[in-house]
């Protein structure tokens, strides 16, 4: 696996190293490669989220705190220069098998450091039974990217002053605060951070792709599409009816429904789910469909949802619609 090496050492925002992931997707043919970065305080949430559900926005801009949305699904994280941020890119089109193997992978490289990490969840990898990673991923044509955090260490303050996940997700993973279920590397380790960056570099990579200014020219031209307002907060969803809900294995669902005489005209989904196919091309085959158990079970047995969405399943996407 190619290990990516920029042409300078300066530290960029967040937003670069998103950009970086989709020029390699888009333009290399590499078969696997990998790299790490590190940002200033950011906050970074999913492509699906609304921003003032997640965020403290306020916080944020008090503390200098930049906000970022991804392209992948799942939830919203913060990071600093303490915490590192791993970013891997291949060919294929079974997104769930590379999500897998990549996680594997990393558990792998912190089992022959000697902790005792482990997967839990739909994306996570766990020590003692806390989370020291989170992972998301989106696909391309012919291409996945997986990227995710690594707590090495990281300002709690910030972490927990900047991220406002809902008591209903806490409640579910059984804890109340963030420092419960939360864990850093530096515990485990009696390493610093850049002795473990090198690594995990020499136990995943054994070869390096050195970016061009050209290419990072490249990079920064798809950055600015994170920067745009419309994109990072998004458009609040008209709707008529609003059901939430907590999937266990699959996510955080919040449902916008636009009814009309109990049509349903236009709807949309927010939360943490992982995408694996157009979210647009689920939302369509529901629209001009009673919502009604019978009319929404005949359009779900039609549908194969794992192609859309990760874990979904028949009956729990009838029973958020209808409210149960």
């Amino acid at each position: 696996m190619h290990y990516i090496v920029y042409p300078f050492d300066d530290i960029r925002k967040l937003s670069f190293y998103l950009a970086t992931e989709e020029f390699l997707a888009r333009n290399t043919d590499l078969d696997e490669c990998f790299f790490m970065w590190q940002v200033h305080p950011t906050v970074i949430f999913g492509r699906n989220q609304l921003i003032e559900n997640e965020v403290n926005l306020d916080y944020c801009r008090e503390h200098g705190i930049e906000t970022y949305r991804r392209k992948s699904g799942g939830g919203c994280v913060y990071a600093d220069m303490n915490n590192i941020m791993f970013s891997y890119i291949n060919h294929g089109e079974n997104v769930t098998f590379t999500f897998d193997h990549y996680i594997n992978m990393v558990v792998d490289v912190l089992r022959k450091l000697g902790v005792e990490a482990y997967t839990s969840g739909r994306n996570d990898i766990l020590v003692d039974g806390k989370k020291v990673s989170g992972n998301a991923f989106y696909h391309i044509p012919h291409r996945n990217i997986v990227h995710g955090t690594m707590l090495f260490d990281t300002d709690w303050q910030n972490m927990v002053g900047s991220i406002t996940p809902s008591s209903e997700k806490l409640v579910s993973k059984g804890v109340e605060s963030v420092r419960q279920h939360v864990t850093v590397l530096k515990d485990y380790l009696s390493i610093d951070i850049e002795t473990f960056k090198q690594f995990v570099r020499t136990h995943l990579c054994t070869e390096e792709y050195r970016l061009t200014p050209e290419e990072v020219a490249q990079i920064e031209a798809i950055e600015r599409e994170y920067h745009d307002p419309a994109y990072i907060y998004g458009n609040n969803p008209r709707y008529t009816l609003h059901r939430q809900r907590r999937i266990e294995g699959c996510g955080e669902f919040e449902v916008y429904l636009e009814l009309k005489n109990n049509i349903i005209k236009d709807l949309d989904f927010k939360g943490d789910f992982f995408l694996v196919g157009d979210l647009n091309g689920l939302l369509t085959k529901f629209k001009n469909c009673p919502c009604t158990p019978e009319a929404l079970r005949e359009i779900v047995s039609g549908i194969a949802l794992d192609q859309y969405i990760m874990n979904l399943q028949p009956d729990e996407l009838i029973s958020l619609l209808m409210g149960e």
